[in-house]
């Protein structure tokens, strides 16, 4: 079963991310979307199959919202409000998960397992 699937780490706090906004869109065409729960992780994966096209994704976050109710200081308007995270998917059948290592001012993402 293929899947495309991410979960949101705030790393100032050490803690999952909930109530993040993500989108999942393929040739500009919006997949899916959910909201990250109390451990960070969207309910279900974003696109399970038994095979997923290949080709470019984007995945984007809407952290402002988050960023501004965590308790970072922040500028205004705050240094982060959208992250797009664009990833290639080479083999149909197999498991993307996308995470997205979070805090105010900066941000990084790796193929998880």
């Amino acid at each position: 079963m293929a899947r495309i699937s991410t979960h949101v780490l705030d790393t100032s706090k050490g803690s999952p991310a909930p109530g993040i906004a993500v989108e999942l869109y393929f040739k500009g065409k919006l997949v899916s979307s959910a909201l990250t729960n109390a451990d960070g992780r969207t309910d279900a994966p974003l696109l399970n199959a038994a095979r997923i096209e290949t080709g470019n994704y984007e995945l984007l976050f809407r952290v402002e919202e988050y960023l501004k109710s965590s308790g970072a200081p922040l500028t205004d308007p705050p240094f982060l409000n959208d992250i797009t995270i664009r990833f290639g998917v080479a083999d149909g059948e197999g498991n993307y998960h996308v995470p997205l290592l979070l805090a105010a001012h900066g941000y990084s993402t790796y193929r998880g397992s």
